[in-house]
């Protein structure tokens, strides 16, 4: 019986801070703003954010709980879908975030993307760290696009993913062209963009042939659909 009281407290406790963020939002301490940490998502609107090559933000995407939440039974109903990009471009960048995402799920973070028409989404530019149900989507089986990942380019040394329905940690940071990517405390991928090493696994993989793949130093994030329920919060960037 005090297990069960014990499991339900915390059931109660964590359902009560989920309802405390929802109503207040995503904040900065002092320390944080000081630092030069920015919101990029506020936890009550899309300001800030758009689709790719397009002015307005995709009716699919919503706020829910203080989270971006991607509604695939919203685009099921005729909701436009399509990746989130922000207003902003970045080159020298502390970015993090907080994902969960549906069973079976995949979705990504893609960074350093370059909108232009003549390339038609946010991944033609843009290397992705991956958002995955591991266990459930079939990518889970693929080296090199699992949760953390640097997608195609570089595995993560171990899969550090929650479960599904849990709130990953992600970090990216960028400067002078070297990418770390940090998932729920750990290291999982650090490479210098354009240099020797950068170009051989670029080569070795899916992008090899595209034209523009990480090949610009400054761009926007975007937050991929992929077809599947996915949400983000605490989403905050420090520029170096």
């Amino acid at each position: 019986m005090k297990k069960i009281l014990s499991s339900a407290l915390l059931v109660a406790l964590l359902a009560g801070s989920a309802a405390t963020y929802a109503q207040s939002g995503p904040t900065l301490s002092k320390k944080e703003k000081k630092a030069g940490w920015k919101l990029l998502f506020d936890g009550t609107s899309t300001a800030g954010w758009r689709g790719y090559l397009k002015k307005e933000t995709p009716g699919a995407w919503k706020v829910q709980d203080g989270a971006l939440f991607l509604d695939t039974d919203a685009k099921k109903a005729g909701a436009s879908g399509g990746d989130l990009i922000t207003d902003g471009e970045y080159e020298n960048y502390e970015l993090e975030l907080e994902w969960k995402i549906s069973e079976g799920g995949n979705s990504g973070i893609i960074f350093g993307v370059h909108e232009d028409p003549k390339f038609k989404a946010t991944y033609a530019t843009g290397p992705e760290m991956q958002v995955l149900d591991d266990d459930k989507h079939a990518d889970g089986k693929i080296h090199k696009h699992n949760s953390g990942d640097l997608y195609d380019l570089i595995a993560s040394p171990a899969r550090y993913a929650k479960p599904v329905g849990e709130w990953n940690k992600a970090k990216i940071i960028k400067k002078d062209g070297k990418l770390t990517l940090i998932f729920n405390g750990h290291k999982t991928a650090e490479v210098t963009m354009g240099s020797a090493q950068w170009k051989e696994l670029v080569g070795k993989s899916k992008f090899k042939t595209w034209e523009g793949f990480g090949a610009y130093a400054k761009g926007h994030i975007a937050l991929q659909d992929h077809g599947d329920k996915v949400w983000y919060r605490n989403i905050k960037i420090r520029e170096l």
